[in-house]
Formats: C-alpha cells, structure tokens, sequence
C-alpha cells in the first residue's frame, strides 16, 4: 500500500511510531523537492520556447505560455504542502524528543525508587542518632583508658606545688645563713707600728739597710690585707 494509501485511507494498520512517520515525512519532502526542480526547469524551456516563437507563430508561443502557468500553480502547490510537511515533521520529532526524555526520566524516577524502596526516612534519622550515640561512647572509653586514676597514681597538684615552695624556702634560708663565713680566713691586719725584736734590732744595726727587701716585705703585707 502507498504513503498516501496509508495517511488518507485504505485498509487500517498498526499505528505506526513516530520516528517511522518522521521517516516518511521526510522521504515526501525529497519527493516533493526532486518535483519542485522538474517544475522550475519545466517553467523555464516554455519561457524560452514562448520567446522563440514570439509573433512568428502566436498560437505556439500562447500555448507554451498556458504550460507554463499550469507548471507554476503545481509549482505553487507543492511550496505549500512542503510547508505543511515541514511543520508536521517538526512537530513529531519534538514530539519524540518529548517522548525520549519522559521515558528515560520515567526510568530514572523508577530506579530512584527501587533504591529508596528499603529505606525511610525515619530509620535514616534513627540511624544517626545511633552513629552519634557510638561517638560518644567511643569518646568515654578512650577517656577513660587514658585516665591513670586506675593505677593510683592520682595526686593532689596543689600538695606538690606546697611541698616545691617549702624545698625552696629551705634553700634560701641556709644561702642567708652562710652569708659572711668563709672556710679560708686571712691572718689579721696588723694596727700598729711594727716591733722588732731585740736581737732582731742588734742585728739590723750589724747589717747594712736593704731598702729593696723592706718594699718587698711591703707588698706581701699588703696582699694580705687585701
């Protein structure tokens, strides 16, 4: 059966899809274009046959000019239902992009839900309430193994704190009181004139004076009262 069989009447079959009437459409379309450009050039050879015969031969050149108005209404024609082809495909392939989109949408909404079919919203809250609940217990076990009041070793800071000043303060009492002693004490400073013995003197006036030694003796007295 032909296209036009199919669209305009006839024997009653499957509907077709819409891809297969797009395919259709468009095949019509390049049926119609092919016979577009048979027209045009048909149009042309009676222009140019009408102009040959011109006044010579009036009732040639009339005829040719009568094909060619019938070839340009055909013409007209075809432009028009080119259009309503045109308008029609477009129609059908947005209406099967439409179609595309609804279908994988439709599965996608199908997908999402078989894979929130074992799950609710409430058991998901519930369930973080447990994980929540775990932190903290967690949290409570590692503080308490990291608590050595298990292995009494629990001390009063403050007790040693006190215990530390009173080490201190023992310190610096015995600092003060050994402030003016020293273990290595110096012979004293004589005050007075120096006396010699005697016999010392009976000597010196025997031996000459060494005014050298006397300043050596000096300086050693000295170094010792400083």
């Amino acid at each position: 059966m032909s296209f036009f069989a199919k669209m305009f009447g006839g024997k009653k079959e499957t509907t077709m899809t819409t891809g297969e009437a797009i395919q259709n459409l468009r095949e019509t379309e390049n049926m119609l274009i092919k016979k577009q450009e048979f027209l045009e050039k048909k149009i042309e050879q009676e222009i140019e046959t009408a102009k040959k015969h011109g006044t010579k031969n009036k009732r040639a050149a009339i005829q040719a000019l009568k094909r060619k108005k019938r070839f340009e209404k055909s013409l007209q024609q075809i432009d028009g239902t080119l259009s309503t082809i045109e308008m029609q495909r477009e129609a059908l392939e947005g209406a099967n992009t439409n179609t595309a989109v609804l279908t994988n949408m439709k599965s996608a909404a199908d997908a999402l839900k078989a894979a929130h079919q074992h799950m609710d919203v409430d058991q998901v809250h519930d369930m973080m309430d447990d994980i929540a609940e775990q932190q903290d217990v967690a949290k409570e076990i590692s503080d308490a193994i990291s608590n050595p009041v298990a292995f009494g070793q629990d001390v009063d800071e403050d007790e040693l704190e006190k215990e530390l000043e009173e080490l201190e303060q023992e310190e610096l009492d015995k600092d003060l009181l050994g402030v003016g002693t020293s273990t290595h004490e110096l012979p004293e400073v004589p005050t007075g004139d120096i006396k010699e013995p005697a016999a010392a003197s009976k000597e010196k006036k025997k031996v000459p004076a060494k005014p050298a030694e006397d300043d050596e003796d000096m300086k050693l007295l000295m170094s010792w009262a400083n």
